[in-house]
Protein backbone atom coordinates (compact mmCIF):
# COMPACT_ATOMS: atom_id res chain seq x y z
CA UNK A 1 0.00 0.00 0.00
CA UNK A 2 1.13 3.45 -1.17
CA UNK A 3 1.29 6.73 0.93
CA UNK A 4 -1.46 7.67 -1.75
CA UNK A 5 -3.38 4.98 -0.62
CA UNK A 6 -3.38 6.12 2.87
CA UNK A 7 -4.41 9.68 1.59
CA UNK A 8 -7.17 7.64 -0.03
CA UNK A 9 -7.72 4.37 1.33
CA UNK A 10 -8.78 1.19 -0.57
CA UNK A 11 -12.32 2.45 -1.12
CA UNK A 12 -12.82 -1.61 -1.71
CA UNK A 13 -13.14 -2.10 1.67
CA UNK A 14 -15.62 0.92 2.60
CA UNK A 15 -17.61 1.09 -1.01
CA UNK A 16 -21.03 0.33 0.71
CA UNK A 17 -20.77 2.90 3.39
CA UNK A 18 -19.11 5.37 0.61
CA UNK A 19 -21.77 4.86 -2.18
CA UNK A 20 -24.29 5.33 0.02
CA UNK A 21 -22.99 8.25 2.44
CA UNK A 22 -22.55 9.82 -1.06
CA UNK A 23 -25.44 9.05 -3.32
CA UNK A 24 -27.95 9.84 -0.73
CA UNK A 25 -26.02 13.03 0.95
CA UNK A 26 -27.41 15.08 -2.24
CA UNK A 27 -30.79 14.15 -1.39
CA UNK A 28 -31.07 14.59 2.15
CA UNK A 29 -29.80 18.02 1.50
CA UNK A 30 -32.77 18.95 -1.12
CA UNK A 31 -34.76 17.33 0.93
CA UNK A 32 -33.98 19.38 4.10
CA UNK A 33 -33.93 22.61 2.62
CA UNK A 34 -37.50 21.85 0.77
CA UNK A 35 -39.10 21.34 3.76
CA UNK A 36 -37.10 23.52 6.17
CA UNK A 37 -34.59 21.13 7.88
CA UNK A 38 -31.59 23.27 8.87
CA UNK A 39 -28.27 21.47 7.82
CA UNK A 40 -26.28 23.08 10.41
CA UNK A 41 -28.78 22.46 13.86
CA UNK A 42 -30.58 19.60 12.53
CA UNK A 43 -33.65 21.49 13.51
CA UNK A 44 -37.21 21.68 11.26
CA UNK A 45 -38.23 25.34 10.30
CA UNK A 46 -41.41 26.24 12.72
CA UNK A 47 -44.42 25.61 10.27
CA UNK A 48 -47.41 27.16 11.87
CA UNK A 49 -50.56 27.20 10.62
CA UNK A 50 -51.56 30.11 8.31
CA UNK A 51 -53.41 33.27 9.21
CA UNK A 52 -55.40 32.50 6.19
CA UNK A 53 -56.74 29.07 4.93
CA UNK A 54 -55.72 28.02 1.65
CA UNK A 55 -59.45 28.32 -0.45
CA UNK A 56 -61.80 25.57 0.15
CA UNK A 57 -60.75 24.84 3.45
CA UNK A 58 -62.19 25.72 6.99
CA UNK A 59 -61.17 24.99 10.41
CA UNK A 60 -63.56 22.51 12.49
CA UNK A 61 -62.84 20.34 15.55
CA UNK A 62 -61.58 16.79 15.10
CA UNK A 63 -65.05 15.81 16.72
CA UNK A 64 -67.12 17.19 13.91
CA UNK A 65 -65.40 14.92 11.60
CA UNK A 66 -65.11 11.67 13.31
CA UNK A 67 -67.21 9.51 15.32
CA UNK A 68 -65.13 8.64 19.02
CA UNK A 69 -64.88 5.84 21.13
CA UNK A 70 -63.00 4.57 23.14
CA UNK A 71 -62.73 0.59 24.86
CA UNK A 72 -62.17 -1.05 27.95
CA UNK A 73 -60.18 -3.90 29.52
CA UNK A 74 -61.86 -6.67 30.29
CA UNK A 75 -61.77 -8.20 34.27
CA UNK A 76 -57.87 -10.36 34.14
CA UNK A 77 -59.43 -12.31 36.69
CA UNK A 78 -62.08 -14.02 34.89
CA UNK A 79 -59.86 -16.30 32.75
CA UNK A 80 -62.31 -17.25 29.65
CA UNK A 81 -62.22 -13.26 28.66
CA UNK A 82 -58.61 -14.16 27.16
CA UNK A 83 -56.82 -15.93 24.68
CA UNK A 84 -59.64 -15.90 22.16
CA UNK A 85 -59.63 -14.62 18.41
CA UNK A 86 -60.95 -11.10 18.87
CA UNK A 87 -57.79 -8.89 18.35
CA UNK A 88 -57.60 -6.26 21.28
CA UNK A 89 -54.85 -3.26 20.58
CA UNK A 90 -53.34 -1.40 23.67
CA UNK A 91 -51.18 1.75 23.54
CA UNK A 92 -47.92 -0.45 23.24
CA UNK A 93 -49.39 -1.74 19.98
CA UNK A 94 -49.69 1.60 18.13
CA UNK A 95 -47.34 3.57 16.05
CA UNK A 96 -46.99 1.45 12.71
CA UNK A 97 -49.60 3.39 9.91
CA UNK A 98 -51.22 0.02 9.34
CA UNK A 99 -51.95 -1.71 12.45
CA UNK A 100 -52.69 -5.36 11.15
CA UNK A 101 -51.70 -7.69 14.33
CA UNK A 102 -52.05 -6.73 17.70
CA UNK A 103 -50.17 -8.11 21.00
CA UNK A 104 -52.88 -10.08 22.76
CA UNK A 105 -56.27 -11.03 21.92
CA UNK A 106 -59.89 -11.77 23.80
CA UNK A 107 -62.84 -13.64 23.43
CA UNK A 108 -66.32 -12.75 22.48
CA UNK A 109 -67.44 -13.24 25.77
CA UNK A 110 -65.26 -10.86 26.96
CA UNK A 111 -66.46 -8.33 24.63
CA UNK A 112 -70.42 -8.93 25.29
CA UNK A 113 -69.26 -8.50 29.12
CA UNK A 114 -67.17 -5.79 29.47
CA UNK A 115 -66.23 -2.38 28.21
CA UNK A 116 -64.35 -3.05 25.17
CA UNK A 117 -65.74 -2.59 21.98
CA UNK A 118 -65.64 -3.42 18.78
CA UNK A 119 -64.36 -1.01 16.18
CA UNK A 120 -63.87 -1.48 12.48
CA UNK A 121 -61.35 -1.61 9.88
CA UNK A 122 -60.38 1.85 8.30
CA UNK A 123 -61.07 3.16 11.92
CA UNK A 124 -57.89 5.44 13.75
CA UNK A 125 -56.74 4.62 17.41
CA UNK A 126 -54.86 7.43 19.19
CA UNK A 127 -52.74 6.57 22.58
CA UNK A 128 -54.39 9.33 25.44
CA UNK A 129 -52.02 7.67 28.45
CA UNK A 130 -48.70 7.84 29.29
CA UNK A 131 -45.67 8.11 27.76
CA UNK A 132 -47.19 7.17 24.91
CA UNK A 133 -49.67 10.00 24.03
CA UNK A 134 -50.08 10.81 20.67
CA UNK A 135 -48.86 7.21 18.92
CA UNK A 136 -51.68 6.16 16.08
CA UNK A 137 -52.13 3.48 14.06
CA UNK A 138 -55.06 2.71 10.89
CA UNK A 139 -56.85 -0.48 11.91
CA UNK A 140 -55.91 -2.42 9.54
CA UNK A 141 -58.67 -5.20 10.90
CA UNK A 142 -61.40 -5.04 12.98
CA UNK A 143 -60.33 -4.97 16.57
CA UNK A 144 -61.44 -4.21 19.84
CA UNK A 145 -59.10 -1.72 22.09
CA UNK A 146 -58.62 -0.98 26.20
CA UNK A 147 -59.12 2.24 27.58
CA UNK A 148 -55.94 3.63 26.86
CA UNK A 149 -56.86 4.00 23.26
CA UNK A 150 -59.25 6.63 21.57
CA UNK A 151 -60.60 5.83 18.36
CA UNK A 152 -62.30 7.62 15.50
CA UNK A 153 -64.12 6.30 13.08
CA UNK A 154 -63.83 8.78 10.34
CA UNK A 155 -67.06 9.97 8.79
CA UNK A 156 -67.71 9.01 5.20
CA UNK A 157 -67.87 11.50 2.63
CA UNK A 158 -66.31 14.49 5.03
CA UNK A 159 -62.69 12.81 5.90
CA UNK A 160 -60.38 9.18 5.19
CA UNK A 161 -58.64 7.12 7.73
CA UNK A 162 -55.01 7.96 5.86
CA UNK A 163 -56.11 12.08 6.39
CA UNK A 164 -57.11 11.53 9.98
CA UNK A 165 -54.13 9.36 10.50
CA UNK A 166 -51.54 11.91 9.23
CA UNK A 167 -53.11 14.75 11.06
CA UNK A 168 -52.78 13.02 14.15
CA UNK A 169 -49.47 12.88 13.72
CA UNK A 170 -48.44 16.04 12.91
CA UNK A 171 -50.51 17.17 15.88
CA UNK A 172 -48.55 14.74 18.52
CA UNK A 173 -46.65 16.90 20.16
CA UNK A 174 -49.84 19.54 20.80
CA UNK A 175 -51.47 16.55 22.46
CA UNK A 176 -48.40 15.47 24.75
CA UNK A 177 -48.37 19.31 25.75
CA UNK A 178 -52.40 19.62 26.40
CA UNK A 179 -51.97 16.09 27.90
CA UNK A 180 -49.03 17.26 30.79
CA UNK A 181 -49.13 16.89 34.80
CA UNK A 182 -50.92 15.06 36.68
CA UNK A 183 -49.06 11.70 38.41
CA UNK A 184 -49.97 10.40 34.81
CA UNK A 185 -50.18 11.87 31.57
CA UNK A 186 -53.36 12.04 29.64
CA UNK A 187 -55.74 13.73 27.23
CA UNK A 188 -59.32 12.49 27.18
CA UNK A 189 -61.86 11.63 24.46
CA UNK A 190 -63.55 14.82 24.67
CA UNK A 191 -60.28 17.09 24.35
CA UNK A 192 -59.44 14.66 21.29
CA UNK A 193 -63.32 16.36 20.31
CA UNK A 194 -62.95 19.52 20.98
CA UNK A 195 -59.21 19.66 19.02
CA UNK A 196 -58.65 22.19 16.32
CA UNK A 197 -58.38 20.44 12.72
CA UNK A 198 -58.00 22.47 9.75
CA UNK A 199 -59.77 20.53 7.38
CA UNK A 200 -59.45 20.58 3.34
CA UNK A 201 -61.89 19.82 0.49
CA UNK A 202 -62.40 16.01 0.35
CA UNK A 203 -60.38 15.45 -2.94
CA UNK A 204 -57.65 17.45 -1.73
CA UNK A 205 -57.41 15.38 1.81
CA UNK A 206 -56.73 12.18 -0.75
CA UNK A 207 -54.13 14.19 -2.44
CA UNK A 208 -52.34 15.10 0.97
CA UNK A 209 -52.36 11.60 1.84
CA UNK A 210 -51.01 10.11 -1.37
CA UNK A 211 -48.08 13.10 -1.33
CA UNK A 212 -47.21 12.16 2.06
CA UNK A 213 -47.75 8.16 1.54
CA UNK A 214 -44.95 9.07 -1.42
CA UNK A 215 -42.68 11.46 0.54
CA UNK A 216 -42.46 9.51 3.95
CA UNK A 217 -41.74 6.52 1.80
CA UNK A 218 -38.67 7.91 0.60
CA UNK A 219 -38.15 9.27 3.84
CA UNK A 220 -37.71 6.06 4.85
CA UNK A 221 -35.38 4.75 2.61
CA UNK A 222 -33.44 7.31 3.30
CA UNK A 223 -33.08 6.24 6.94
CA UNK A 224 -32.85 2.50 6.41
CA UNK A 225 -29.91 2.95 3.78
CA UNK A 226 -28.29 5.26 6.49
CA UNK A 227 -29.22 2.83 9.30
CA UNK A 228 -26.96 0.41 7.55
CA UNK A 229 -23.63 2.52 7.41
CA UNK A 230 -22.28 1.85 10.98
CA UNK A 231 -22.49 -2.05 10.29
CA UNK A 232 -20.41 -1.31 7.01
CA UNK A 233 -17.84 0.57 8.84
CA UNK A 234 -17.32 -1.96 12.03
CA UNK A 235 -17.00 -4.98 9.25
CA UNK A 236 -14.26 -2.06 8.06
CA UNK A 237 -12.33 -1.44 10.60
CA UNK A 238 -12.27 -5.29 11.54
CA UNK A 239 -11.21 -5.66 8.60
CA UNK A 240 -8.17 -3.08 9.04
CA UNK A 241 -7.70 -4.48 12.17
CA UNK A 242 -7.30 -8.06 10.47
CA UNK A 243 -5.17 -6.58 7.63
CA UNK A 244 -2.84 -4.94 10.28
CA UNK A 245 -1.98 -7.54 12.95
CA UNK A 246 -1.64 -10.46 9.87
CA UNK A 247 1.00 -8.17 7.76
CA UNK A 248 -0.80 -7.26 4.55
CA UNK A 249 -1.55 -3.79 5.48
CA UNK A 250 2.47 -2.87 5.84
CA UNK A 251 3.24 -5.70 2.52
CA UNK A 252 4.60 -2.65 0.64
CA UNK A 253 6.62 -1.08 3.26
CA UNK A 254 8.24 -4.57 4.75
CA UNK A 255 9.47 -5.68 1.26
CA UNK A 256 10.46 -9.06 0.46
CA UNK A 257 11.85 -9.86 4.26
CA UNK A 258 8.87 -10.85 6.09
CA UNK A 259 10.49 -10.55 9.98
CA UNK A 260 8.03 -11.29 12.11
CA UNK A 261 7.65 -14.02 15.02
CA UNK A 262 4.98 -15.94 16.99
CA UNK A 263 5.22 -15.09 20.62
CA UNK A 264 3.22 -15.27 23.59
CA UNK A 265 1.23 -12.73 24.93
CA UNK A 266 2.81 -13.80 28.49
CA UNK A 267 6.28 -12.91 27.15
CA UNK A 268 5.58 -9.78 25.39
CA UNK A 269 3.68 -8.22 28.63
CA UNK A 270 3.16 -8.26 32.08
CA UNK A 271 -0.48 -9.60 33.38
CA UNK A 272 -2.13 -8.77 36.59
CA UNK A 273 -5.59 -9.39 37.56
CA UNK A 274 -7.42 -6.67 39.93
CA UNK A 275 -8.53 -6.55 43.09
CA UNK A 276 -11.45 -7.63 44.87
CA UNK A 277 -12.24 -4.55 46.38
CA UNK A 278 -15.40 -4.43 48.54
CA UNK A 279 -18.63 -2.79 47.92
CA UNK A 280 -19.11 -0.89 51.33
CA UNK A 281 -15.52 0.67 50.94
CA UNK A 282 -17.13 2.70 47.88
CA UNK A 283 -18.23 6.47 47.48
CA UNK A 284 -19.48 8.78 45.45
CA UNK A 285 -15.42 10.89 45.56
CA UNK A 286 -12.45 9.98 46.67
CA UNK A 287 -8.65 10.33 45.74
CA UNK A 288 -8.95 7.41 43.27
CA UNK A 289 -11.40 5.48 41.12
CA UNK A 290 -11.61 1.95 40.91
CA UNK A 291 -11.83 0.98 37.19
CA UNK A 292 -15.07 -1.90 36.96
CA UNK A 293 -16.21 -4.08 34.38
CA UNK A 294 -18.48 -1.43 33.15
CA UNK A 295 -15.77 1.38 32.74
CA UNK A 296 -13.72 -0.57 30.18
CA UNK A 297 -15.54 0.02 26.57
CA UNK A 298 -13.70 -1.25 23.35
CA UNK A 299 -10.77 1.01 22.66
CA UNK A 300 -12.24 4.00 25.64
CA UNK A 301 -12.11 4.14 29.60
CA UNK A 302 -15.73 4.94 30.34
CA UNK A 303 -15.28 6.87 33.48
CA UNK A 304 -18.73 8.24 34.12
CA UNK A 305 -20.17 4.75 34.15
CA UNK A 306 -21.22 4.30 37.50
CA UNK A 307 -17.95 5.67 38.97
CA UNK A 308 -16.68 4.50 41.73
CA UNK A 309 -14.08 5.57 44.54
CA UNK A 310 -11.71 4.96 47.51
CA UNK A 311 -10.69 7.59 49.73
CA UNK A 312 -7.09 8.76 50.06
CA UNK A 313 -6.30 6.63 52.85
CA UNK A 314 -7.88 3.43 51.72
CA UNK A 315 -5.81 3.95 49.13
CA UNK A 316 -2.71 3.95 50.12
CA UNK A 317 -2.85 0.01 50.75
CA UNK A 318 -3.34 -1.02 47.03
CA UNK A 319 -1.27 1.54 44.97
CA UNK A 320 0.25 -1.70 43.32
CA UNK A 321 -3.01 -2.09 41.70
CA UNK A 322 -2.70 1.33 40.02
CA UNK A 323 -2.84 1.57 36.19
CA UNK A 324 -0.17 3.73 34.43
CA UNK A 325 -0.01 6.15 31.09
CA UNK A 326 0.30 3.40 28.22
CA UNK A 327 -1.13 0.19 29.87
CA UNK A 328 -3.88 -1.83 28.81
CA UNK A 329 -7.17 -2.83 30.65
CA UNK A 330 -9.18 -5.67 29.38
CA UNK A 331 -12.51 -6.88 30.73
CA UNK A 332 -12.46 -10.77 31.79
CA UNK A 333 -16.00 -11.94 32.98
CA UNK A 334 -19.62 -11.17 30.85
CA UNK A 335 -22.54 -13.31 29.40
CA UNK A 336 -21.71 -16.98 28.55
CA UNK A 337 -21.26 -17.73 24.71
CA UNK A 338 -22.59 -13.92 24.23
CA UNK A 339 -19.03 -12.52 23.37
CA UNK A 340 -19.87 -9.27 25.66
CA UNK A 341 -16.48 -9.06 27.23
CA UNK A 342 -12.58 -9.01 26.37
CA UNK A 343 -13.25 -5.25 25.54
CA UNK A 344 -9.64 -3.90 25.65
CA UNK A 345 -8.75 -0.03 26.20
CA UNK A 346 -5.48 1.95 26.58
CA UNK A 347 -4.74 4.44 29.94
CA UNK A 348 -4.60 7.46 28.12
CA UNK A 349 -3.16 9.50 30.04
CA UNK A 350 -2.40 9.93 34.23
CA UNK A 351 -5.02 9.15 35.95
CA UNK A 352 -5.63 8.16 39.68
CA UNK A 353 -7.22 5.02 39.07
CA UNK A 354 -7.23 0.92 40.45
CA UNK A 355 -8.33 -2.00 39.17
CA UNK A 356 -11.02 -4.05 40.31
CA UNK A 357 -11.13 -7.80 39.95
CA UNK A 358 -11.84 -9.20 36.80
CA UNK A 359 -10.11 -6.66 34.93
CA UNK A 360 -6.76 -7.79 33.83
CA UNK A 361 -4.37 -4.96 33.94
CA UNK A 362 -1.66 -5.80 30.58
CA UNK A 363 1.77 -3.96 31.00
CA UNK A 364 3.48 -3.96 27.54
CA UNK A 365 7.43 -4.74 27.85
CA UNK A 366 8.21 -1.87 25.91
CA UNK A 367 11.56 -3.41 24.28
CA UNK A 368 9.36 -6.03 22.62
CA UNK A 369 6.26 -4.40 21.48
CA UNK A 370 4.60 -0.78 21.64
CA UNK A 371 1.39 -0.61 24.01
CA UNK A 372 -0.60 1.13 20.37
CA UNK A 373 0.46 -2.02 18.15
CA UNK A 374 -0.60 -4.25 21.24
CA UNK A 375 -4.25 -2.68 21.24
CA UNK A 376 -4.44 -3.28 17.88
CA UNK A 377 -3.85 -7.11 18.10
CA UNK A 378 -6.39 -7.20 21.41
CA UNK A 379 -8.92 -5.61 19.52
CA UNK A 380 -9.13 -7.93 16.66
CA UNK A 381 -10.86 -10.56 15.57
CA UNK A 382 -8.01 -13.09 15.14
CA UNK A 383 -7.45 -12.09 19.31
CA UNK A 384 -10.41 -12.43 19.86
CA UNK A 385 -11.07 -16.43 18.89
CA UNK A 386 -8.41 -17.31 21.07
CA UNK A 387 -9.71 -15.09 24.10
CA UNK A 388 -13.06 -17.40 24.32
CA UNK A 389 -11.17 -20.63 23.64
CA UNK A 390 -10.50 -20.00 27.13
CA UNK A 391 -13.83 -19.55 28.11
CA UNK A 392 -14.92 -21.07 31.56
CA UNK A 393 -18.27 -20.21 33.92
CA UNK A 394 -22.03 -21.50 34.23
CA UNK A 395 -25.02 -21.16 32.11
CA UNK A 396 -25.06 -17.20 32.34
CA UNK A 397 -22.01 -15.60 33.26
CA UNK A 398 -18.50 -16.15 31.79
CA UNK A 399 -15.22 -15.89 32.41
CA UNK A 400 -11.48 -16.05 30.87
CA UNK A 401 -8.51 -16.22 33.14
CA UNK A 402 -5.19 -14.68 33.10
CA UNK A 403 -3.12 -17.58 32.34
CA UNK A 404 -5.26 -18.67 29.06
CA UNK A 405 -4.91 -14.77 28.22
CA UNK A 406 -0.75 -15.31 28.67
CA UNK A 407 -0.99 -18.49 26.15
CA UNK A 408 -2.44 -16.40 23.77
CA UNK A 409 -0.69 -16.05 20.55
CA UNK A 410 0.34 -13.05 18.67
CA UNK A 411 2.25 -12.17 15.69
CA UNK A 412 4.84 -10.23 15.92
CA UNK A 413 6.62 -7.42 13.88
CA UNK A 414 9.67 -5.32 14.56
CA UNK A 415 9.27 -2.09 16.61
CA UNK A 416 9.63 0.00 13.61
CA UNK A 417 6.77 -1.84 11.68
CA UNK A 418 4.30 -1.64 14.25
CA UNK A 419 5.14 1.91 14.49
CA UNK A 420 4.42 2.14 10.75
CA UNK A 421 1.20 -0.03 11.09
CA UNK A 422 -0.33 1.75 14.24
CA UNK A 423 -0.01 5.32 11.66
CA UNK A 424 -1.69 3.67 9.10
CA UNK A 425 -4.22 2.57 10.78
CA UNK A 426 -5.00 5.56 12.44
CA UNK A 427 -5.27 7.33 9.59
CA UNK A 428 -7.77 4.69 7.90
CA UNK A 429 -9.60 4.78 10.69
CA UNK A 430 -9.48 8.58 10.78
CA UNK A 431 -11.09 8.40 7.43
CA UNK A 432 -13.83 5.82 8.84
CA UNK A 433 -14.49 8.16 11.61
CA UNK A 434 -15.27 11.04 8.97
CA UNK A 435 -17.96 9.17 7.21
CA UNK A 436 -19.85 7.98 10.82
CA UNK A 437 -19.57 12.20 11.59
CA UNK A 438 -21.50 12.57 8.34
CA UNK A 439 -23.90 9.42 8.66
CA UNK A 440 -24.49 10.82 12.38
CA UNK A 441 -25.02 14.64 10.57
CA UNK A 442 -27.40 13.06 8.40
CA UNK A 443 -29.18 11.01 10.43
CA UNK A 444 -30.15 14.13 12.66
CA UNK A 445 -31.36 15.73 8.99
CA UNK A 446 -33.39 12.56 8.44
CA UNK A 447 -35.47 12.26 11.63
CA UNK A 448 -36.58 15.74 11.39
CA UNK A 449 -37.77 15.63 8.24
CA UNK A 450 -41.38 13.82 8.39
CA UNK A 451 -42.40 16.31 10.84
CA UNK A 452 -41.61 19.31 8.74
CA UNK A 453 -43.08 17.56 5.86
CA UNK A 454 -46.22 16.47 7.51
CA UNK A 455 -46.35 20.45 8.83
CA UNK A 456 -46.36 21.21 5.35
CA UNK A 457 -48.86 19.44 4.00
CA UNK A 458 -51.13 20.80 6.73
CA UNK A 459 -50.80 24.32 5.27
CA UNK A 460 -51.56 23.12 1.96
CA UNK A 461 -48.13 23.82 0.55
CA UNK A 462 -47.86 20.17 -0.79
CA UNK A 463 -50.81 20.90 -2.72
CA UNK A 464 -51.08 23.92 -3.72
CA UNK A 465 -50.26 22.85 -7.63
CA UNK A 466 -53.09 20.61 -7.25
CA UNK A 467 -55.56 23.45 -6.11
CA UNK A 468 -54.37 25.46 -8.84
CA UNK A 469 -54.95 22.94 -11.59
CA UNK A 470 -58.13 21.60 -10.07
CA UNK A 471 -60.25 24.44 -8.42
CA UNK A 472 -63.77 22.77 -9.07
CA UNK A 473 -62.63 20.26 -6.87
CA UNK A 474 -62.03 22.72 -3.90
CA UNK A 475 -65.11 25.17 -4.91
CA UNK A 476 -68.22 25.29 -4.17
CA UNK A 477 -70.06 22.26 -2.57
CA UNK A 478 -66.83 20.83 -2.61
CA UNK A 479 -65.39 22.98 -0.35
CA UNK A 480 -64.79 21.78 3.26
CA UNK A 481 -66.73 24.26 4.16
CA UNK A 482 -70.04 22.84 2.72
CA UNK A 483 -69.26 19.17 2.71
CA UNK A 484 -69.21 19.93 6.25
CA UNK A 485 -72.50 21.72 6.73
CA UNK A 486 -74.10 19.17 4.19
CA UNK A 487 -73.01 16.01 6.76
CA UNK A 488 -73.77 17.90 9.57
CA UNK A 489 -77.47 18.62 7.93
CA UNK A 490 -77.73 15.03 7.21
CA UNK A 491 -76.84 14.10 10.74
CA UNK A 492 -79.42 16.20 12.52
CA UNK A 493 -81.83 15.38 9.76
CA UNK A 494 -81.52 11.45 10.87
CA UNK A 495 -81.58 12.42 14.58
CA UNK A 496 -84.23 14.10 14.32
CA UNK A 497 -86.05 11.14 12.57
CA UNK A 498 -84.97 8.92 15.32
CA UNK A 499 -86.15 10.99 17.84
CA UNK A 500 -89.45 11.15 16.27
CA UNK A 501 -90.07 7.69 15.67
CA UNK A 502 -89.22 7.12 19.11
CA UNK A 503 -92.15 9.58 20.13
CA UNK A 504 -94.35 8.05 18.05
CA UNK A 505 -94.04 4.66 19.24
CA UNK A 506 -94.23 5.72 22.77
Amino acid sequence: MSQADIDEPDVGWVSDSVCVTEGISQQIQEQSAKYGVDAKTSGYAALTRPTELPEGWCLTKLGEIAEWGSGGTPSRKNSSFYGGNVPWVKTGDLGVKILSKTSEFITEEAVSKSSAKLFLKGSVAIAMYGATIGKTSILGIDATTNQACGVGQPIVQLTTGEFLYYFLCNEKDNFIAKGKGGAQPNISQGLIKEHEVVLPPLAEQQQIAAKLDELLAQVDTLKTRLDAIPKILKRFRQSVLADAVSGHLTEDWRGESENWNIALLGSICQFQNGFAFKSDWFGESGEYQVIKLANVKDDYLKLDASPAYLSKERSKEYLNYAADVGDLLITMTGTRFKRDYGFVCIVPEELKILVNQRVGRIIPVKQKIKGEFLLLYLRSEKFRQQFFIGETGGVNQGNVGSGHIKSCEIKLPTIEEQTEIVSRVEQLFAYADQIEQRVKDAQARVNHLPQAILAKAFRGELTAEWREQNPELISGENSAEALLAKIKAERESIAATKKTGRKVKA
